[in-house]
């Protein structure tokens, strides 16, 4: 359950920290106090989209964070199973918001907010002030039915989607055959010219960086023979240095007798003087075997232009060009053989269909089962929420097409008067009448899924008196099982509280803030009164707080 919550510097919130407890929790409060702020500060600390205009004013930063007792076997085990672990059974959620950016922390260690999504899903389940709409979706009334029978349905739902993936890429591969002739013997020509296009050229692996070197020098050919032949003739015989240096050595070793320092000097020049002699014999070599005619030139202008032209179309570079031949080779085996490939793709299609038939036909009929059973709990929750004659069916038809998760279409009708016939949600039932249908099926679904914390934003919309007062007795009967957050402005509701909160607006220093505070018995007496009584508390309403406190724990032993 959500033991604690943190809040620091967001909207009207200065700073705050409340400890929830188990049972039915109840805030109240005056309208604007700040009751959604604290609903969206939960919602941010899950994940949700974050923005710098949620930070209060003045502020450069802003901060949720959330304290989880897991006490469930069966939460910790998928807990264990998404690699979360839990000290003592307690998970620490953070969000912190410092001007563009966001980070979220598990435990103390940074995370995605994706990641922190995956894992608030097991830990509670947030119904906000609009969310009962969605009951009018068909898509929405499938997800509640597949999440009531997930344990009987999961495994099917896993081959459905698997069997429709094949179905789809089959399906993809069909579409491909569906040409006309005509069509086809142009996709057969234009793969051949392009096949033989590459192949008669003959490439080779590392041709283009050959030719690329062979023509660069052959382009630059006179003038590397130009600066050859001058060097050649500066470091040459005749005036060159090697003459030079050579008369050099003979000077030296005129004098090296005369002296053993002259001896190192001698050798130095004498290894000058034989490598400038081994330079001029290569250079010379160099010189005599660069030489091509006219033609040879045009030949390797002309057989690079060609490799270019290949690269230009089918690839960067000749292994990729290579790789498109063999790519385009095994198209055209496939077009050359077309009413063959054709006729065993279409088998396989009609295997993939009939399989994806066979599960979706198992998952259909189990669904239709869950269906029953989720039909009658939602009519004896709704009897317990003040429905007094009520009639409920999920309605299945079939789905022109196939989906990842069948060709189940269905649709929630509802009679709430005796004598009439079920209708679709949207025809018949009013805002109120909607959330109240929510409630019965989040309670069930929460049974089912094992979620320790509920948390209702405004769940009396559109309902007072005695309906209220049902809605306020099936709260208690889940907080018996549940840790449940509610937020209401109904005083009946309110006053089933196991920890009742205030949350209230003050004016500190020319600034506005919101704060909240567990009210003892006297005090949350008090937060009844006001509720009932509006602006003026009189000592009647204080009588009839008293008494709507006392008949409300009176009436949570009985329940």
């Amino acid at each position: 359950m959500l033991t604690d919550l943190h809040v620091k510097n967001l909207a009207l919130i200065d700073e705050t920290e409340v400890s929830f407890g188990p049972g039915l929790n109840i805030l109240t409060g005056e309208t604007g106090a700040g009751k959604s702020i604290l609903i969206g500060s939960i919602n941010l600390a899950l994940g949700q989209k974050a923005s710098r205009e949620m930070m209060r004013k003045g502020s450069d930063s802003c901060l949720v964070e959330m304290v989880f007792q897991v006490d469930n076997p069966a939460v910790r085990r998928k807990l264990e199973e998404m690699e979360v672990e839990t000290e003592d059974g307690q998970i620490i959620l953070t969000r912190k918001i410092t001007g563009g950016r966001s980070i979220c922390r598990l435990n103390g260690e940074t995370c995605t907010a994706a990641r922190i999504r995956q894992i608030s899903g097991l830990l509670l389940d947030i119904h906000g002030q609009h969310e009962h709409q969605s009951l009018l979706y068909p898509e929405r009334q499938l997800e509640i039915l597949d999440s009531y029978g997930k344990d009987r349905l999961e495994t099917l739902l896993e081959e459905t989607a698997a069997a429709y993936r094949t179905y789809s890429k089959v399906q993809r591969e069909r579409k491909k055959f569906e040409i006309d002739e005509s069509e086809r013997e142009r996709e057969l020509a234009f793969l051949q010219f392009e096949i033989n296009e590459i192949e008669e050229a003959g490439l080779r692996k590392g041709e283009d960086e050959e030719l690329e070197k062979t023509y660069r020098r052959m382009s630059n050919s006179k003038s590397i023979a130009e600066t050859l032949n001058l060097v050649h003739y500066l470091t040459g015989d005749g005036d060159g240095a090697g003459d030079r240096i050579g008369r050099a050595v003979q000077e030296m070793a005129g004098i090296v007798h005369l002296d053993e320092g002259l001896e190192e000097l001698h050798r130095s020049l004498s290894d000058i003087d034989g490598l400038l002699n081994d330079f001029n014999r290569e250079a010379a070599d160099y010189l005599d075997s660069f030489s091509f005619s006219d033609e040879e030139f045009f030949e390797t202008e002309k057989r690079l232009d060609l490799v270019n032209h290949l690269k230009s179309k089918y690839g960067k570079t000749i292994e990729a060009v290579q790789a498109y031949l063999e790519e385009q080779k095994e198209k055209l085996a496939e077009m050359e053989n077309f009413d063959l490939r054709r006729a065993e793709t279409e088998a396989a299609f009609k295997k993939a269909e009939e399989e994806l038939e066979s599960v979706c036909s198992r998952l259909s009929e189990e669904r239709q089962k869950a269906a029953a059973e989720l039909a009658q709990e939602i009519r004896q929750g709704l009897s317990e929420l003040n429905f007094l004659s009520v009639e409920f069916e999920i309605r299945f038809s079939r789905a022109g097409h196939y989906s990842a998760k069948g060709f189940d279409e269905l649709e929630f009708l509802i009679s709430t008067n005796p004598g009439e016939s079920v209708r679709p949600l949207a025809k018949v039932v009013s805002g109120g009448e909607l959330s109240r249908i929510m409630l019965a099926i989040k309670t069930i679904l929460a049974d089912k899924d094992e979620t320790e914390t509920l948390i209702f934003d405004e769940i009396d919309t559109g309902i007072s008196g005695r309906t209220a007062q049902m809605v306020s007795e099936k709260m208690a009967r889940i907080g018996r099982n549940h840790q449940v957050l509610c937020i209401t402005h109904l005083a009946q509701i309110a006053s089933m509280a196991d920890h009742h909160f205030e949350i209230t607006k003050q004016v500190e220093n020319g600034e506005t803030t919101s704060h909240i505070h567990e009210l003892d018995g006297n005090a949350s007496v008090q937060e009844l009164a006001r509720i009932l009584g509006g602006a003026e508390i009189t000592r009647s309403v204080l009588d009839s707080a008293e008494e709507m406190k006392a008949l409300a724990e009176k009436r949570k032993t009985e329940l």
